[in-house]
């Protein structure tokens, strides 16, 4: 039995892998997969991989194609989420600001720095053709910190996935006062150099069983229910994450991930382009 480790966030995109877990589906193929849910998003995960914490993440693609640029010994085995991230922009529910123009110049919660929370603010800031230059950040670590920020004010919007973040619009906590889509696929697969070395023979089987699951993932019965109760969401809400989510079972490809590099590079997020070799396998 292969002993394999992963981490991602506690979203509903990752609800494949715990229903092949559970299913005892990696057992199977001799694998012993353990999960560990991330709160804190894509900057602690980039930290796991770089100190050894975990072999696999299931990670925002801008975020771990920024630290493998930066040197994190990790590759890209796979394209998980093919669909954009929808980010929603959020701010208190009794702030002044009733658009994403009053946010210019305004602090952004992030949940630590090289997070997607932290990039994708240099992203709708270039959409809204802000400068760059002038963000300003507040490190609050989790959904819960933003929460805490933006109430005290110390913070003024936060961008994080719009419907994981719907509930707490719902109960009058934020406003959502946008949407900011990522223009290239959401999550990928990346495993650390030294696993992919080792452990070679079960990562292919880790990702066989995984992309048999999200094939079929929307066709189970009553996964919108499942979705809904687990992640304490509306069931409508549930069911148009549904229709806007497409999981994928592709490799990375050269063209996409070059694209990728040159809108980083362009957004000032990383400060050189790598060969494509370095990024995937």
């Amino acid at each position: 039995m292969d002993n394999i480790s992963i981490a991602g966030v506690p979203e509903h995109f990752n609800l494949p892998w715990h229903l092949s877990i559970d299913s005892s589906e990696f057992n199977a193929q001799g694998i012993n997969l353990t999960w560990t849910d991330v709160p804190e998003g894509t900057g602690k995960l980039c930290q796991m991989l770089r100190d050894g914490e975990t072999d696999i993440a299931v990670i925002l693609t801008e975020g771990i194609v920024k630290d493998i640029t930066a040197g994190n010994p990790s590759k890209i085995v796979q394209i998980y989420v093919q669909s954009p991230l929808i980010w929603g922009i959020h701010v208190a529910a009794n702030s002044p600001y009733q658009n994403t123009d009053d946010l210019e110049n305004k602090i952004v919660a992030i949940s630590r720095y090289g997070s997607g929370s932290h990039l994708m603010a240099y992203v709708h800031a270039q959409d809204e053709k802000w400068n760059t230059a002038n963000l300003r950040f507040e490190v609050v670590n989790t959904l819960d910190g933003a929460v805490t920020a933006l109430t005290e004010g110390r913070a003024d919007y936060f961008m994080w996935e719009r419907f994981m973040t719907k509930p707490i619009v719902d109960k009058g906590i934020f406003r959502r006062v946008g949407d900011c889509p990522t223009p290239w696929p959401s999550f990928v697969i990346a495993v650390r150099n030294e696993v992919l070395q080792n452990k070679g023979e079960a990562i292919a089987k880790v990702l066989e069983v995984i992309n048999n699951k999200t094939l079929n993932f929307k066709e189970i019965p009553g996964i919108d229910q499942t979705l809904a109760e687990r992640y304490g969401q509306k069931i409508d809400d549930i069911n148009e994450w549904l229709k806007l989510t497409r999981w994928s079972q592709k490799k990375p490809d050269k063209i996409t991930f070059d694209k990728i590099q040159d809108q980083l590079l362009e957004l000032g997020i990383t400060d050189k382009k790598i060969p494509f070799e370095n990024l995937a396998p």
